[in-house]
């Protein structure tokens, strides 16, 4: 017979088996290490091993790893994920930690982002966190053996100039980024990247030392003006360059580079006109015309002399005047078919009431300005086979290009009279 004091006892034993049975479940389970040894040097034996776990609800998860001296190394620092659906979460794992400095380690112009854990043996966790604070971990050991420590380094990383004026006028046109690196990589990448985040690649030049092989690099950047594009904004740019080694080693070099004043330059001969003074001359006499340019750009355009309303010699040419060529310099050109130069007779694309200097001896047309352009050649010889002759007037970039649309625009057809 039984007792009323049996019957309560069955009763709070019956209703505590239940409120266990409802409760929460495990957060963390399922944990494994497909590996207790692993060799990440990229040899392709047991480079990697495979960690596996199963989340029962939301949770941030961590997994790192502890040495005899409890110094701790991030693999996952708190990466918030979703329940486990169907499968236990994998993850791959070759002994690449958050990057850490060794003591008595000191690196110059550089900082380790991702680097290989040291051989020995580590004490690993993953650990689980959800919303209600509820955190749950479980530990193994991990033997990391020959690992490949040598690190990406690079070494006298520099910016030059650390301002550049992408504009084709050869002057700051190009920005130069160095680095001297000592070991071979996976990958070895120099980028801009603005206030906005927008990143800008910077491309390698080929050099005696081979793309991704360790020595001495070289990045050369136009802001890809030369191919026409206009380059980023004006403005202090941060500049990144990063390697990667076989292991998965990451190593970062930073710095910055201002743009000022860039742009691609744009000018035309407005309308493609020329007025020539006329179409027959006699011997002795001066061939004049008149033109107008107009920067059409958003950045000025570099010029040089002689200045409008020079009038040559025949027999001369823009050297004899002392005027050679400066790369990046835009100038009035005016070419006949018995010139024994290509347009051996040029001018500055404005006079001085259209110029601006930069304060360096530079002169330049401003921005969406427009100048009157004049000028003659006193043509002191006849060819006969070639007279009359066309003579025409185009717009050069000096050492850069002619564009098709300033090139020889509106001929005239040039008869000189010989006595």
């Amino acid at each position: 017979m039984r007792t009323w004091h049996t019957l309560v006892t069955a009763a709070v034993l019956g209703l505590v088996l239940a409120l266990s049975a409802c409760g929460p479940k495990a957060l963390l389970t399922d944990v494994t290490f497909s590996e207790d040894l692993i060799t990440p040097n990229a040899d392709h034996e047991r480079d990697v091993l495979t960690i596996t776990y199963n989340l029962s609800r939301s949770a941030e998860v961590s997994i790192y790893f502890e040495d005899a001296e409890e110094n701790r190394f991030y693999y996952r620092d708190h990466v918030p994920h979703a329940p486990s659906v169907e499968q236990p979460y994998q993850v791959y794992f070759a002994g690449v930690v958050d990057g850490y400095v060794l003591p008595g380690e000191q690196f110059e112009g550089f900082t380790v982002e991702k680097r290989v854990l040291q051989d020995g043996t580590y004490t690993w966790t993953v650990e689980a966190t959800d919303a209600d604070g509820v955190t749950e971990s479980v530990t193994g050991t991990l033997a990391i053996a020959d690992a490949d420590t040598a690190l990406p380094e690079l070494r006298g990383f520099s910016i030059y100039p650390p301002v550049f004026t992408p504009n084709r006028d050869s002057i700051s046109d190009r920005a130069t980024i160095n680095v001297d690196l000592k070991k071979d990589v996976e990958e070895l990448i120099a980028y801009l990247e603005g206030e906005d985040g927008v990143r800008y690649h910077i491309a390698e030049t080929e050099k005696l030392t081979d793309f991704d092989k360790a020595g001495p690099h070289e990045f050369d950047y136009d802001a890809g003006v030369d191919l026409g594009a206009d380059p980023p904004p004006d403005g202090t740019y941060a500049v990144t360059m990063r390697a990667r080694d076989a292991v998965g080693q990451w190593t970062v070099a930073t710095g910055t580079l201002t743009i000022e004043n860039g742009g691609v330059p744009r000018a035309y001969i407005l309308n493609a006109e020329v007025e020539w003074s006329e179409g027959t001359i006699p011997l002795g006499e001066t061939l004049y015309f008149t033109l107008t340019v107009e920067n059409d750009s958003v950045v000025p355009i570099r010029t040089s002399g002689p200045p409008p309303g020079t009038v040559y010699d025949s027999d001369q040419n823009y050297a004899t005047l002392g005027e050679y060529e400066q790369s990046g310099a835009f100038r009035v050109g005016i070419h006949c078919e018995t010139s024994p130069t290509d347009h051996p007779w040029r001018w500055a694309v404005g006079g001085a009431d259209d110029l601006v200097d930069d304060g360096e001896g530079h002169l330049y047309l401003p921005a969406g300005e427009r100048a009157v352009v004049t000028g003659g050649i006193r043509f002191l010889e006849v060819v006969e086979a070639r007279n009359p002759q066309y003579c025409y007037a185009s717009l050069i970039h000096e050492d850069v290009q002619i564009s098709m649309v300033n090139y020889r625009v509106d001929p005239v057809f040039l008869r000189i009279q010989v006595p």
